[in-house]
C-alpha cells in the first residue's frame, strides 16, 4: 500500500531538501499521529495540494503531531491536464462525478449552471455549494493519495462556458461534450486527434435533462466537439468519470 498522504500550505514545501525535517502540526499532525497512529519508522507523504510531495519517514512522534525526515522529493505532473465540466444535477450526482473525477486525475471541475439544470446555485446557496465541492475534491484527493488536490472554478453559466471554450480550444486544448446524438465515439475521436501536442483536455457533462440545442450549437461553435459515449445512456454522475477513464488510457497515463 502506497503512504498516507497529509497536507501543510505551500509555503512550507517551498524550501524543503533531501535530508531535512518536517514538523506536521495543526489538524493534519493530530491526525496523522491520533487517528492514522503512526509511530517512528513508518512511510509517509507531505503534500502542499499544488503537486508538490515530500517522500518520507516519521522520525519521531512530538505532542502535537510528527517529525517527518525527507527522503525524496517529487511533483505531480501530468499531460495533457484533464478536467471536468460537470452541470449541476439533483440528488447529488454532481458531487459523485466530481469525486470519481478527482481520484481518476482531474486538475480542476468547473460547475456549469446549465439551461435545463434543475439544481440553481444563487446567492448564500451559491457560497456554500461551492465550498461544498472544494471539500468533496479535497477529501478525494487526499483518500487516493494524491499531491494535488484539483481546483474548482467559480460556476459558469453556459454563456461563460462558451467563451470559456472558444479561450482554451485556441490554446492547444480540446473540449469533448458527452451526448447521446454524437455521431463518433469518443475513443474513436481520441484517436484521431493529435494528443502529444494537447495540453489540455475538458470533458462536459450535461445534467438530467441534456444539453439544450441551442447550448450544443454554441459550444461547437466555440470549438468543442460533439462525441458519444456508447449505445447506453448513462446518468450525469458516471458520464464523466466514463469519459475520463477512456481518455487516461487514450493519453497513456494509465
Amino acid at each position: 500500500m502506497t503512504s498516507p498522504v497529509f497536507y501543510v500550505e505551500p509555503s512550507e514545501l517551498s524550501k524543503v531538501e533531501v535530508g531535512s525535517f518536517i514538523a506536521l502540526s495543526g489538524e493534519e499532525g493530530h491526525h496523522a499521529r491520533n487517528v492514522k497512529r503512526l509511530s517512528s519508522g513508518e512511510s509517509v507523504d507531505v503534500a502542499d495540494g499544488e503537486g508538490m510531495r515530500a517522500v518520507g519517514v516519521v522520525e519521531s512522534v512530538l505532542p502535537e503531531g510528527l517529525s517527518i525526515r525527507v527522503i525524496e522529493m517529487a511533483h505531480e505532473s501530468r499531460s495533457p491536464r484533464l478536467y471536468l465540466v460537470q452541470a449541476l444535477a439533483k440528488g447529488d450526482r454532481d458531487i459523485m462525478a466530481i469525486e470519481m473525477a478527482t481520484e481518476v486525475g482531474v486538475a480542476g471541475v468547473i460547475p456549469w449552471q446549465a439551461d435545463r439544470s434543475i439544481v440553481r446555485w444563487k446567492g448564500e446557496r451559491a457560497k456554500k455549494a461551492h465550498a461544498k465541492w472544494q471539500n468533496v475534491v479535497s477529501a478525494a484527493a487526499k483518500q487516493s493519495r494524491r499531491s494535488l488536490i484539483p481546483t474548482v472554478y467559480d460556476l459558469h453559466t453556459s454563456k461563460q462556458l462558451t467563451q470559456t471554450i472558444a479561450e482554451v480550444t485556441g490554446e492547444n486544448a480540446a473540449v469533448f461534450i458527452l451526448h447521446e446524438q454524437g455521431n463518433q465515439q469518443l475513443t474513436s475521436v481520441l484517436a484521431d486527434t493529435n494528443l502529444s501536442s494537447t495540453e489540455e483536455i475538458y470533458v462536459v457533462v450535461g445534467p438530467e435533462g441534456g444539453i439544450s440545442p441551442e447550448e450544443l450549437d454554441a459550444f461547437v461553435q466555440a470549438g468543442a466537439q460533439v462525441t458519444l459515449l456508447g449505445q447506453e445512456v448513462l446518468r450525469s454522475s458516471t458520464a464523466g468519470i466514463a469519459a475520463l477513464s477512456a481518455v487516461n488510457i487514450a493519453v497513456k497515463h494509465w
